[in-house]
Formats: structure tokens, C-alpha cells, sequence
């Protein structure tokens, strides 16, 4: 049983943590807001980008959004235009 999502991660989040995607442990519950604390408390860099977003399975995601098992889960900032 695949208990990890496979976290990827964009522009500069990716520069913050130091890598572009890893496997991450799957804890039981767990929605986007709760995956995104455990991020920020494993990555303290991570307290620059102040608007993390995410996607699950290549669609956006609410932070209420479940996140389950096996599941592909993308970290990025908003992109703003000018």
C-alpha cells in the first residue's frame, strides 16, 4: 500500500527547499492546509512565500481539499502579471 504523495515543486518554492519534487509520507486526514503546515514546519525557508498554493493531480486545490495516497501533489506561488 502506497502510503507517500510525490510533491513537485515550482519557481521559486522549488528554490526554497532545494529540489524540485520528493516523495512525502502521507499522514492519515490529511488535507492541503494540513500538508502545507508540515512543509513550512519541515522547510522553514518556505515562511517567504507567503501564498502557497496547490494542485492534487493537476487540478487546483482548495486548502480543505483531501489529499490521499499515491496522490501527485504540485507547490507553487500565485503568478502575478504586470
Amino acid at each position: 500500500m502506497n502510503t507517500t504523495i510525490d510533491l513537485l515543486y515550482f519557481a521559486r518554492v522549488a528554490e526554497l527547499v532545494g529540489k524540485r519534487a520528493e516523495a512525502w509520507p502521507l499522514a492519515a486526514d490529511t488535507t492541503g492546509e494540513r500538508l502545507l503546515a508540515e512543509l513550512r514546519a519541515h522547510y522553514p525557508r518556505l515562511a517567504q512565500a507567503q501564498r502557497l498554493r496547490l494542485a492534487i493531480n493537476q487540478e487546483h486545490a482548495a486548502p480543505a481539499a483531501r489529499v490521499q495516497a499515491g496522490d501527485e501533489v504540485a507547490i507553487f506561488e500565485p503568478v502575478t502579471g504586470g
